[in-house]
């Protein structure tokens, strides 16, 4: 039965030019026999121009499918035997050994996944642990290295909540960093949105800021013909968000690569809460789909398409303890939403909680699906192995390893990236360096027990001096809501001086004060929403507090009714009395979940949250302390 498709594939090879199959080779290949896989075809493996006949024949490099492969061996055996290197013979052992091989019925592709970059170009900016991007690319450059056959993907959020480098530039700076990595497709995150869907707009297809004059700035090479900014050279994926206006997505569902002839999709999107943790501009006009009822729904279309792997970026994710490549108590809204994914999808890469996890979690069909997460900042990446049937052209088989990035020494900087970063770091230089008060040690984000923070304490003090006084706000409470604290602040020795660039990596959102009247029902309502599961609150968020005021929470009560106490300057509050309330834009929107704030009356606005952090700092010369986090307590 082997005879009549080897003398076909015979026959098409004799027009076949002998240079085709010329292969160079730098160390011939010891074997005694020619071997495909574990095959010994019986052939000896003969030296043929400083390379051996297994050398020619090359089977160790990837394969679409079987028959590319047994195409292939046909056509250098016919070449070799007008050689007359083998016989007629021989090549009949060729082949059939080529065949027994299977060599072609799998395929490995690598894909190189992580999330929640966030600007974060220059090492060191924001936090010392952050490896930067011309680390960064050093590390995915390492690990393409091991497979030609390689995507790059994001889970989102690699804008928006930049350091300075970034940030004054409107993000350009990581676009094209991006573009010089060579990245394939970034699911929109919840912060992509942060200014709105033309801004998004303009970072997937280019031109400069309308009236920014930071826009536009990059090296020649990263630039357009026409000198503005060129825009993404990979694609944002937004398969759940919708154009109210046109009902189509704002953006691509879906992406597909195709690895010699195997397929896959990858589909992107950010988490259906979108619009309670990013601003109503942000979000206007546009409707944020469930994630799952998304993914199940552009399946079929896949499969009709002939596509049958199926990978899903999704800027939602989970918790996870046992390292960073761990998922002991696995928890957060990514269980639910894969546990509703139909069974095609064959591996899931999310974000958006900034942890790192590498979870098998049940799909609809209770079968476990790989599900990674690489943590945050460029510090780790998803080192991930795809094996699929060519065949079927569908994955069988993931491995996938969270791998650091390493910082210092431990990972050398890209060549090709250094001269971006150092280019919009010396045009950032003026504004960071700029000196705007002290502070008498680090004072850091981290929450205590009850969640309570030193910076959160600070950060909503210098909000109540900015709108206490009569005609500004007449505030006597402000709240600071965790998300919008993004790092420490760091002590500069020898006298701790903040520059502008260290309280904007802390601050970076640009938020507007805005103080409302409460009353004291509506202040424990607000408190109460803290919870994850209460009042619609989809995650614990702890929001910091000014100076006296004080409250006392149990935690082990139920829905409104874990705040036991509230009092301010020492005097508890009545639930019908009036307080006027200072809390950023974004949370006096309803932001975060906590509704009850658009309830509030008397609206004053003021100004934005970082100057009116820097006027408290220039107001305490001696400078300010770490806050005391006492604010707070927690009963069991």
């Amino acid at each position: 039965m082997l005879a009549r498709p080897l003398i076909a594939a015979a026959i098409a090879a004799a027009f076949v030019p002998a240079a085709a199959f010329a292969a160079p080779c730098t160390s011939p290949d010891p074997v005694a026999n020619v071997t495909f896989g574990i095959i010994d075809s019986g052939v000896p493996n003969r030296a043929v121009g400083g390379c051996t006949l297994d050398d020619r024949f090359d089977d160790e490099q990837a394969w679409g499918n079987t028959a590319s492969f047994l195409a292939h061996v046909s056509r250098v055996s016919f070449e070799l035997m007008r050689e007359r290197q083998i016989s007629a013979r021989e090549r009949i052992a060729l082949i059939a050994a080529a065949k027994a091989s299977e060599i072609g019925r799998t395929l490995t592709v690598k894909l190189i996944g992580f999330n929640d970059f966030h600007g974060t170009i220059k090492a060191g900016e924001g936090s010392s642990s952050n490896p930067g991007v011309a680390r960064f690319a050093t590390r995915i450059d390492a690990l393409r290295a091991q497979n030609p056959l390689n995507a790059v993907v994001s889970a989102g959020d690699m804008i928006g909540a930049s350091p300075l480098t970034s940030a004054l530039f409107k993000d350009e700076p990581t676009i094209e960093a991006m573009n010089r990595i060579g990245i394939d497709f970034n699911a929109v995150g919840n912060h992509e949105f942060d200014e709105g869907k033309a801004e998004l707009h303009r970072m997937q297809h280019g031109g400069n800021h309308a009236s920014d004059a930071f826009s536009g700035l990059g090296l020649p090479q990263d630039v357009r013909g026409d000198g503005q900014f060129a825009g993404a050279a990979f694609g944002f994926l937004a398969a759940n968000v919708h154009d109210t206006t046109t009902g189509q997505t704002v953006l691509p569902a879906y992406g597909v690569k195709d690895f010699l002839g195997n397929k896959v999709a990858f589909v992107g999107m950010t988490l259906k809460g979108t619009p309670t943790i990013v601003s109503p501009a942000g979000v206007a006009g546009l409707q944020f789909g469930d994630e799952a009822d998304t993914v199940n729904a552009l399946v079929p279309q896949l499969k009709a398409k002939g596509i049958e792997s199926i990978v899903v970026l999704i800027h939602e994710g989970g918790f996870a303890a046992g390292g960073d490549n761990g998922c002991d108590g696995v928890s957060g809204p990514i269980v639910d939403i894969v546990s509703r994914l139909d069974p095609a999808v064959d591996l899931v890469i999310s974000g958006h909680t900034h942890r790192a996890y590498n979870c098998l979690l049940p799909n609809q069909a209770g079968q476990p699906v790989r599900v990674t997460s690489a943590g945050q900042y460029a510090r780790m990446l998803s080192d991930i192995d795809l094996t699929i049937d060519t065949q079927t052209r569908d994955v069988i088989a993931v491995a996938a390893t969270n791998v650091a990035t390493g910082t210092g020494s431990t990972t050398a900087e890209a060549p090709y990236m250094t001269d971006l970063v150092a280019h919009y770091d010396a045009l950032s230089a003026v504004p960071k360096a700029r000196v705007i008060g002290t502070i008498t040690g680090a004072i850091s984000r981290s929450q205590n027990a009850a969640g309570e923070s030193a910076l959160g304490d600070v950060i909503a003090d210098a909000q109540l001096d900015a709108t206490d006084d009569v005609g500004f706000g007449e505030a006597v409470v402000a709240f600071m809501n965790p998300g919008g604290i993004r790092a420490d602040l760091p002590f500069n020795a020898p006298d701790g001086k903040v520059t502008f660039g260290d309280a904007f990596t802390v601050q970076p959102f640009g938020n507007s004060l805005v103080t409302l009247t409460l009353n004291g029902a509506q202040l424990k309502t607000l408190l109460e929403t803290q919870f994850a599961g209460c009042n619609g609150q989809s995650s614990t968020r702890m929001l910091q507090v000014s100076a006296g005021f004080a409250y006392r929470y149990s935690a082990g009560a139920t829905c409104n009714a874990r705040i036991t106490a509230m009092t301010l300057q020492g005097v508890p509050v009545d639930p019908s009395a009036a307080y006027r309330v200072t809390v950023n834009s974004f949370l006096a929107d309803g932001g975060d979940g906590f509704a009850v704030l658009t309830e509030g009356s008397n609206r004053l606005g003021g100004a934005v949250d970082l100057d009116a952090f820097e006027a408290y700092l220039q107001a305490n010369p001696a400078g300010v302390a770490p806050g005391p986090q006492d604010r707070i307590t927690r009963l069991p």
